[in-house]
């Protein structure tokens, strides 16, 4: 909910739909995924396609797949802890115990879902027979795909750099009266990856020259974001960008997958810490 609450432009949140979808169709996903995929006993290839079964029961259409594919061994690692551990060891833990099983049933979830641009792929396809652990194949594609490269790196990229800015973000605007630090905190978190990272959504939809000019686009008002004191007088540029890149028909959706599966490690390492 604050993700969606968040500013994110060219992406859906509560200040303005975009690309066919509804915050209230996000809304109807989690509501449907939140239990399937936090049940216990199942293995992470299970919690991935049976949330994508709810998804797809309830709005019909991809809302979440890369936010589930992420999300699926966090709270994997976080249903299975070993006291030893913190939640990244935990998770390390997870991505190496990865099955050949869990593969397969990934690659039918993402069929099912459905991505824009999935295309095909010249090593370990996910529309032919899945040979390898859900790691390897994630690793095959992590050159292409952001959220496959946390698969293969141990979400290096939330735990190191996403989630010290939310951080940040939250400690320095968490006193002023009328801010949800931790919403406007998102938005930071959304802004940092749309400026390092070529988004992988945007690369399947328009190619790397539009993600990269995209990228040139964020780090412009991600630098004005950084340095301000009040992130509501951000708004105004923030929405504007927004109206500018969903008229253009670009949605940075991995860079909001991020933001979630930031968010969500926030959330564990909070419980974790009670």
């Amino acid at each position: 909910m604050a993700e969606l609450q968040a500013i994110k432009p060219g992406n859906v949140h509560v200040f303005a739909d975009g690309h066919g979808m509804t915050v209230h169709d996000f809304i109807k996903s989690a509501d449907a995924t939140a239990e399937l995929i936090s049940q216990a006993g199942l293995t992470v290839g299970e919690r991935i396609l049976q949330a994508v079964k709810a998804t797809q029961s309830a709005v019909g259409m991809n809302t979440n797949l890369g936010l589930i594919l992420l999300c699926a061994p966090l709270v994997h690692a976080a249903l299975s802890p070993s006291t030893e551990l913190d939640l990244a060891q935990n998770l390390a833990r997870v991505l190496d115990e990865l099955s050949v099983d869990d593969g397969a049933l990934t690659a039918q979830a993402i069929l099912l879902a459905k991505p824009a641009g999935l295309g095909r792929a010249a090593k370990h396809d996910v529309q032919a027979e899945i040979g390898v652990n859900l790691k390897q194949l994630m690793a095959a594609a992590a050159d292409r795909d952001f959220i496959a490269w946390q698969y293969a790196n141990n979400y290096d990229a939330i735990f190191c750099d996403a989630l010290p800015r939310f951080l940040t973000a939250k400690q320095a605007w968490q006193d002023q009266a009328k801010v949800n630090s931790e919403v406007w905190a998102a938005t930071a978190v959304y802004l940092a990856f749309l400026a390092r990272h070529p988004d992988s959504h945007i690369v399947r939809k328009h190619g790397i020259d539009i993600a990269q000019a995209v990228c040139l686009e964020a780090q412009a008002i991600e630098a004005d974001y950084a340095k301000t004191d009040n992130p509501k007088l951000m708004q105004t540029p923030l929405l504007k960008w927004d109206a500018s890149l969903k008229q253009r028909g670009i949605n940075p959706g991995t860079s909001a997958d991020l933001t979630v599966a930031t968010l969500l490690v926030y959330q564990l390492q909070q419980l974790g810490s009670a």
